[in-house]
């Protein structure tokens, strides 16, 4: 967790937990008796997290009985998280007219207020029901006094803020960005720079500090600043960036247009520091008043289609991409997101063939031709996948450590089509350019056993996944069987029993801790494990790892016998 949110969690404690859900929680059954479907259809798609349900049968149960609390939350809480705040401020209106002192309310009704740069009532509201979290309060109070044109007052309080440990670089961000607004430059430079103690900044806090160096003249120092952050890759906005300021072209500051630009960005970072956390629907709410403040705000706009595809609402999550207009530097992230629900969705036709679409559109782009070659391995589509990979690894203009994945996806396909030597070097490609990734040592050192060659080699690169990954069921098999292999069979029985641990009912794992135990001599064991492999095989077990004919023949005769029509090597004999 990181420190920020943290500190919005002790803040925030159980504010909107409660109210969120509160439609849930109150239906009694005595209620339930005594109204209409339409309210019992209304409670199970509340509790099913299903937003538009609820809004149409808590519609038709709210003309049935106009005063019912949980009906009328229930409605604010799912026009709120479909993104419809303008609809749930009438709810929101009846509701603190029945329960003055409701906070969910008041979070609405504090949107609707600073939406319409009302600042005095948003001033009032954060004085009684709307409050939030102390310190976020502090902060809406510091924007809307500057919306009334008062700056001194909401300096003071951003230095208030800054005094205290737990809120001071936030603190200082948002003051940075308050003083960029009115034009003060050299101050918000000088925080950004660290000089009132370092800032740790997001893209955005990057980008807008580049605006401000621009704005200085100080276009070196921006160039400089761009290409320290940028990481491995940088986007098309950033490049654009760049050249202009290469260019000694001054950039205009454009991070915060408003007050409520600024509280906008505020509410979304609430929502971004909680998204790993915190229930996704209070999540939801807080990051849907963002984008209520400022429409345009593209990273909110991905937060909520993350937090929507997260919580399997597919069809909302489509829909919130498909905000994102396509000549937005975000559009590729929400293009690969939207496929990526597509294939959660199990809809893989059409991912593969909106992949194949971006890859053609974006020739310059290699994750798009990835994405397309995963979506194809899902399908078991594996030489189409590695023409796929073939193209994305074509389009590498440099070598960089993430690309192990890529080189990785490519060497199981190519091992899924029978060509082990390409496939081979593409696994040594991914270890050489990510040495300990623990996945790729798992799988060639499998691969290695079940070949039978390179067996020390094996159980050296699965050692070290294992401490990597010790709680990897998958993993620790593989060191068990990698120990079958070599005849060390006593600790092989070991791995394999802490292997089935960790994932209890899947076939191959049972299956291979039946040979261990057959091959330590715990035969009625081994064919009870036997047994239970064969009770776990379903539709997505790998049938060409688990056998279930070969597991049935070894239930009759027994492992030994097994090897010898097979031709295989016997087991090895204990000394």
């Amino acid at each position: 967790m990181t420190p920020l949110r943290l500190f919005f969690a002790r803040q925030i404690g159980a504010t909107l937990v409660a109210t969120a859900s509160v439609f849930a929680l109150t239906a009694t059954a005595s209620q339930a008796d005594n109204t209409a479907g339409s309210y019992l259809a209304a409670r199970h798609a509340d509790l099913a997290g299903d937003y538009p349900r609820v809004v149409e049968y808590g519609t038709r149960a709210l003309a049935e009985d106009a005063e019912r609390l949980d009906i009328i939350e229930g409605l604010v809480v799912a026009h709120t998280a479909l993104g419809e705040i303008d609809k749930a401020i009438p709810f929101a209106r009846r509701l603190a007219g029945l329960s003055p002192d409701n906070q969910l309310a008041g979070l609405v009704l504090l949107a609707d207020a600073i939406q319409a740069e009302n600042w005095n009532e948003a001033t009032e509201l954060l004085n009684g029901k709307a409050s939030i979290a102390p310190m976020i309060d502090a902060m809406i109070s510091a924007w809307a006094s500057l919306g009334e044109g008062r700056m001194s007052q909401a300096l003071t309080i951003f230095d208030e803020l800054a005094s205290d440990e737990g809120s001071r670089s936030f603190a200082l961000f948002q003051k940075a960005l308050a003083l960029a607004h009115v034009g003060d430059f050299e101050g918000a430079a000088k925080i950004f720079g660290g000089e009132d103690g370092p800032l740790q900044l997001n893209r955005r806090g990057i980008i807008s500090y580049a605006q401000i160096l621009s704005q200085l003249d100080r276009h070196d120092d921006a160039v400089e600043l761009l290409k320290a952050n940028s990481g491995e890759t940088r986007d098309a906005e950033v490049e654009d960036l760049l050249a202009r300021l290469e260019a000694r072209e001054v950039i205009a500051f454009s991070g915060i247009q408003t007050p409520k630009d600024g509280i906008a960005e505020l509410m979304f970072a609430l929502a971004e520091s909680l998204a790993s956390g915190a229930d996704p629907t209070v999540v939801l709410l807080y990051n849907r008043v963002s984008e209520h403040l400022n429409p345009d705000q593209e990273g909110a706009l991905l937060l909520s289609a993350q937090l929507l595809e997260s919580m399997e609402h597919y069809d909302l999550a489509l829909e919130a991409y498909a905000r994102i207009p396509k000549d937005s530097v975000a559009y590729p992230q929400a293009a690969l997101g939207r496929t990526d629900v597509l294939r959660r969705w199990e809809k893989l036709e059409e991912a593969t063939e909106e992949l194949r679409a971006l890859a053609d559109d974006y020739p310059e782009t290699p994750r798009f031709r990835v994405a397309l070659g995963d979506t194809l391995m899902q399908q078991d589509r594996f030489d189409e996948a590695r023409a796929a990979y073939d193209n994305a690894i074509g389009a590498f203009t440099q070598e960089l450590p993430g690309q192990w994945a890529t080189y990785f996806q490519r060497a199981i396909a190519l091992t899924k089509i029978g060509e082990w030597p390409a496939a081979e070097a593409d696994f040594r490609k991914a270890l050489e350019l990510s040495p300990e990734q623990p996945a790729v040592l798992n799988y060639l050192g499998y691969t290695y056993v079940e070949k039978r060659i390179n067996l020390d080699e094996a159980l050296s690169m699965i050692e070290r996944a294992v401490e990597a990954r010790p709680d990897s069921g998958f993993i620790v098999d593989s060191l068990g069987w990698v120990l079958f292999r070599l005849g060390r069979y006593d600790e092989a029985v070991q791995h394999m029993e802490r292997a089935v641990e960790l994932m209890p009912v899947d076939p191959i794992l049972n299956d291979h801790l039946g040979d261990t135990y057959w091959a330590v001599g715990r035969k009625r064991e081994a064919r009870f494990q036997w047994s239970r492999a064969l009770s776990f095989v379903t539709d997505d077990t790998d049938l060409t790892e688990m056998n279930p004919d070969r597991v049935r023949r070894k239930l009759a005769v027994g492992l030994d016998a097994v090897l010898a029509d097979e031709g295989a090597a016997p087991l090895h004999q204990p000394e």
